[in-house]
């Protein structure tokens, strides 16, 4: 069995915050495809998109339990069922955490939905959005439980427009930036379909930065493939001359080449600066699977 504790990125995580410490589904590690693992203190959590035996995980959760320091719990979550259950493995219950990320607070649900309320593939792009956020007003579409927005005001920025179509993920974007002791006063949260309110986004802009990180498919709402073209035609009604605009995608099905071709024909006016390295961590087999964070310039 693979020893999944000494893969874990010699990049700088402090060990008291969460993090990736197995990447299986980049595919770099043949027979792990279905299998990653994530450090969420105090819980080592693995998450399977394949059927696995206890001859593997039990095995593998008492190396966690035994050898990650400071876990009290180790769970599984099957998304190769339907509703991604979880089930305890070893150790003590826990289902409401609350984990650091570069010196940030975030509440994590576990067994309430399928994703936990952090993407951890994210990280480099909260932390730029961090270093680029003072005095900016910004725009993050798609916001779900608002990490983009908690680190763009811990960065400084005078004012933040959170959308997205779930009021429940708001609320719990609310709580993360009280986790954090951050005021409300600069932060506005808005539970609309962004793609029938465009007027209602315009009216709290121009924004200097805009951050858009949508699901690639979400039923009924979302089909990225398709849409991800209507946000960019927008981005002159949204933006300063000169503002940043970061467009995120996750699909393993669409590279940085869909992006890039969407931004020359829908929005010529938007300058490539740069992509974002993933962390290290995220190692894909082939180009293109991970998830893309890509930086532009509004130069009409």
């Amino acid at each position: 069995m693979i020893n999944f504790l000494a893969l874990s990125p010699p990049d700088g995580y402090d060990p008291q915050e969460c993090r990736r410490l197995f990447h299986g589904r980049g595919h770099a590690w043949p027979g792990y495809e279905h299998i990653n693992v994530d450090w969420l203190p105090p819980v080592a959590l693995i998450t399977l998109y394949q059927e696995e035996g206890d001859e593997l995980l039990q095995p593998l959760a008492d190396v966690l339990f035994e050898q990650l320091p400071g876990c009290r719990t180790v769970q599984v979550q099957y998304r190769c069922r339907p509703m991604a259950p979880f089930e305890r493995l070893r150790g003590e219950p826990a289902d409401e955490l609350v984990v650091e990320e570069a010196g940030l607070k975030y509440g994590l649900r576990l067994g309430a939905n399928q994703n936990s309320g952090l993407f951890l593939d994210m990280r480099n792009g909260r932390n730029w959005v961090r270093q680029h956020a003072s005095g900016k007003r910004v725009l993050n579409l798609f916001a779900y439980t608002c990490a983009f927005s908690v680190a763009a005001l811990a960065g400084g920025a005078s004012r933040i427009v959170n959308i997205d179509v779930s009021k429940a993920a708001l609320a719990r974007g609310r709580e993360n930036h009280r986790l954090n002791g951050q005021e409300l006063e600069r932060v506005v949260f808005q539970g609309i379909d962004i793609f029938k309110s465009f007027s209602r986004i315009r009216r709290h802009g121009p924004y200097d930065l805009l951050i858009c990180d949508p699901p690639s498919l979400q039923r009924g709402s979302v089909d990225i493939a398709r849409d991800y073209k209507k946000i960019i035609r927008r981005i002159p009604e949204f933006m300063h001359p000169g503002g940043e605009v970061m467009l995120c995608l996750n699909s393993p099905q669409l590279d940085e080449a869909f992006l890039l071709q969407s931004v020359a024909s829908e929005c010529p006016a938007c300058r490539f600066i740069e992509r974002l390295p993933n962390p290290e961590i995220f190692k894909e087999a082939m180009a293109g699977r991970g998830v893309k964070v890509m930086l532009f310039e509004y130069r009409p």
